[in-house]
This record gives C-alpha cells, structure tokens and sequence, in this order.
C-alpha cells in the first residue's frame, strides 16, 4: 500500500513500498549541543528551490543515498515549506519548535533529518567496531493509535533503500508483538503515551539509549488530556543529551510552556500563511433544522456526486446512527470513532482508502493524522465547539497543495459556535441552499435515540445476560455427578520368573 509522504509531487512513476528487513545498530554521541538558555531562533519558509540534475531538490541532496533513492521512488522530490525550514536545522542537531498547518508535510520533516543521523551513525559504528548493535534511538509520541500507524506508513515509504526498522506501539491491540519490538530494538518507536507508559512499567521496557524524541500534534495531545501522561514519560526516559522535536499545527500556551520545559535553544519554525485554514479549500454552510440533517446530507452526497467524503459528528452515537442511516440510503459507509476496536477502525480505514467505502464517519479521532489522498471532500454533520477543531476537520482535504471542499451543517443552535469560526479564520463562509430539498419538511426517522430508551435497552440488555448466566448456573448445578471410573489395576513392573520346563523320560 502507498502512501503520500506529502512532498511536492513531481511525474516520476511510485513504486509500492515494503519494510526492508532491519539490521541493528549502535547510537552513537548525540551531537546535540545542550545549553541552559531558552534562547528561540526564528526562522521563515524559504522560496522553494528548483530540481537538481539528480531529479530532487537541493535540500534533500544533503541527505544519505538511501534517503534520495526512496525519495525518488515514491515520486517525490520538491519539499514542502515546513521540510524547507525544519531539515536543515534538525540535521545539525538543533532541537526545533515548529508549527505549520495541517497536510503540509511535517511528518517527513522530522523523519528524514533522524533518519539521516540514524544511518550515518551506524556506518560510523561499523567502521570503527565492527558490528552493529540494536538500540532503539527514536521514540516519536502521538495522540491517536491511527495518526501512529500513518507515521509508521510514512517511515516504510521513506526506508525502502534502507535496513532501518520501526514500530507502532498503542493500545486495543496485543501487548506482545510490541513486547518483541522492545526486547528487539526496532530503530525508531512510534507510541501513544498511555500504552507506552504500559510498557515502561516493566523491565523490558526502558529506553536507555534515546537520542531522539518527537512530539507530533502536540496541541491535541493537550486537547485529549494526554499533557500529564507526557510529563509522566519524559520522567521515565532516561536522563541524557537528546534531541527533542515538537511538531504541531498550533502552539497554545500550554504548549509553549512545555516546550520550555522540553526544548534546549530551540529553533522555532512558523510558517508564515495567509489564513488560519489551509489553501485550496471551498467552504459553504447549509442552515438547516437539526432533525433534518441526515435527509440533508443524503441529497448533498447525490446531487454533489460525492465519491470521497469524511463527515464530523459530535457524539459516537450520531456517528453510528448516521453511518447506519447512509448504509440504508444504498452509500458505501463506515465508521470509526472510540467505541470500536483497533481491528476495526484500521478496516474501515483501509477500506476507505482503497475505495470500498465511499463515506467514512468519524468523530474527532480522526480530525487529524489520517492521511488519505484525495479526499473531496470534509462535511461536518455537527459544528465543532472548538475552532482547531474545524481547522484541522477541513484539513483532511486539500492536503498537499490539492483542492477540496469543506461543507458544514448549521442547526440554530449551532449559529453561535459557526460565527466563532468565522471571526477567528476571518473568513465569511458563503451561506448556501440546496435547490430541491424541501427544508421545511418532517424527517423521515429520528437520527437520535432518546438517552432514556437507550439507558432503559442497555437495562434490559444486562437484565437478559444474568438471567442467561443464572439459568446456565442452574442447569450445571442439577447434572448428575459424573460416574467415577474403576481404575484398571496396574501391571507388575516386576519381571514374572519362568516356570521350570520338565520332560517325560521314555
């Protein structure tokens, strides 16, 4: 499976990716010049460079062979402002507080340059030991088990000339294949903070030899309630020189603080944008009663001819009722919010992105770090409270300087959280109505179940479960005993002496 790396796409063929198998290696002396200063280096987005002879940007020449030749195998060779800025500085071992708007590449931003120090530092090895010793070096913390196994995508795309190795460490899945990776030392670990934690409890789980630590999407981690787990992991990594990266589409003060407490004389990389949301997307708002949305959304997807589309619901109740809903409209549908296993979220993933489901319906998990190229379109069943939230909502399309759509239903009272959006991306969002829907009409079903029906059937659900469970006790506790069986009589180990022959004389 291919995945964007989210580079400037350029018209060179892309070949399918696959992990190259691991040789282990030794960390080598972090060249990160540690320093108590707070000191913050700014520095802007250069003017995107042109194609060298070698078919890829300069920048990207001053990495290892391994690196360029994946680089031009996937087909991407210009990179994007963020990997302008932040590339050189992280090679030079520089620790880097960096935000830039959602799709524009980070991931690759901090990928190569650690990448790049991980391979230069094993050839370094072999050349004055011999051998390769198997360490892991990295650790990169996400908020989302999803936005972990995309950056593990990314890493397979941009290590397939190389022998390095990764693996994804969050929870809903089993403890022991992620056991095996520590007791392994896979070169690079990406991880949730909670199933880390999990992990560093026990023996095996320590981390003496990190040299590099990211922090992606940082500001939703602080979102989720993830700013204590992450205090509690920096305390268990072990007290040495490393680099620290922070990656994140915004930088509120909570962030900013920790990045102080994180960071030694970080450079600090803001890309400049003319608008908060990024470019290339349309948006519109449909005014439109609560009750009515679902019979909205259905006439939206067929007069639009929508084929990709992920659509935001408040709740995972909207969000299983309205992928129910769509199902019975004849629209290919998924859903995936926290209710559902890590089995099937990644399947409704993987379908969606190969095309077997035409909508994805989600909750705010997946507002970020899904990368699914192409989508068309972000429809956001319910306003969002929060305005980072429709920022990064309407960041799953348009991604990589592509263009794309952003629709939002607003019920009346949604107006008030819609205006708040609007004031903060200053942009006024065109009002639009759907010709031939009739907005003044009696929905056909309820999306909602009444939270007292549901209580009372979740009741009657558990009721049924002990009745069954008692009625099983009580069949068992009336079965006759079983009938013990005689023992056979065991033979004689004891060999028997063989009787005396006697012969009759004639």
């Amino acid at each position: 499976m291919t995945t964007s790396t989210h580079f400037r796409h350029s018209n060179h063929s892309t070949h399918s990716t696959h992990h190259a198998p691991r040789t282990p290696v030794r960390a080598h002396e972090n060249t990160h010049t540690a320093t108590s200063a707070h000191a913050t280096t700014t520095v802007t987005a250069e003017t995107e460079k042109t194609v060298t002879i070698t078919g890829i940007a300069p920048i990207f020449t001053a990495l290892h062979n391994d690196l360029q030749n994946a680089i031009k195998r996937v087909g991407f060779t210009t990179p994007t402002p963020i990997q302008q800025s932040a590339i050189p500085l992280a090679m030079n071992g520089r620790d880097i507080l960096a935000s830039s708007m959602t799709g524009s590449g980070k991931t690759a931003a901090f990928l190569l340059p650690i990448m790049h120090r991980i391979i230069a530092s094993r050839e370094n090895e072999k050349q004055t030991t011999g051998r390769i010793t198997p360490k892991i070096r990295a650790l990169i913390l996400t908020p989302t088990r999803e936005l972990a196994a995309q950056i593990c995508q990314h890493f397979n795309d941009l290590a397939q000339c190389s022998d390095l190795s990764c693996a994804a460490i969050f929870g809903g899945v089993s403890m022991l294949p992620q056991e095996r990776a520590f007791r392994h030392a896979v070169d690079i670990m990406v991880a949730t903070p909670g199933r880390l934690l999990d992990h560093c409890s026990r023996e095996y789980g320590k981390l003496p030899h990190l040299e590099y630590l990211v922090l992606d999407e940082a500001d939703r981690m602080l979102d989720m309630g993830f700013l204590p787990d992450i205090r509690r992991v920096m305390k268990v990594l072990p007290a040495r020189p490393r680099q620290t990266l922070l990656f994140s589409a915004t930088l509120p003060a909570p962030i900013v603080v920790l990045a102080k407490d994180m960071l030694n004389n970080p450079a600090s990389v803001d890309i400049e944008r003319p608008q908060i949301t990024a470019t290339g997307i349309e948006h519109k708002a449909f005014k439109v009663a609560d009750n009515l949305k679902q019979e909205l959304l259905i006439n939206i997807i067929d007069q639009h001819q929508i084929r990709s589309a992920i659509i935001f619901t408040r709740t995972k109740h909207r969000a299983k009722r309205l992928a129910q809903f769509l199902d019975r409209k004849n629209v290919a549908t998924d859903c995936i919010h926290g209710n559902r296993s890590q089995l099937q979220r990644t399947k409704a993933l993987e379908d969606f992105r190969n095309g077997k489901v035409r909508v994805l319906v989600a909750t705010d998990i997946a507002s970020r770090g899904i990368d699914v190229e192409a989508i068309s379109h972000v429809i956001n069943f319910d306003v969002p409270h929060i305005v980072d939230d429709y920022v990064h909502r309407a960041g799953r399309t348009a991604r990589a300087n592509m263009t794309g759509y952003s629709f939002t239903l607003v019920s009346a009272d949604e107006m008030y959280d819609f205006g708040q959006i609007e004031r903060t991306i200053k942009t006024r969002i065109e009002h639009v109505k759907l010709e031939n829907f009739d907005y003044n009409a009696r929905p056909a079903e309820a999306l909602e179940i009444p939270i007292a029906q549901r209580i009372a059937e979740i009741r009657a659900f558990k009721a049924g479960c002990r009745a069954r469970a008692a009625a099983k006790t009580q069949r068992t506790q009336q079965q006759p005993a079983a009938t013990t069986r005689t023992p056979r009589p065991q033979q004689s180990t004891t060999a028997t002496p063989r009787p005396t022959r006697t012969y009759r004389k004639y």
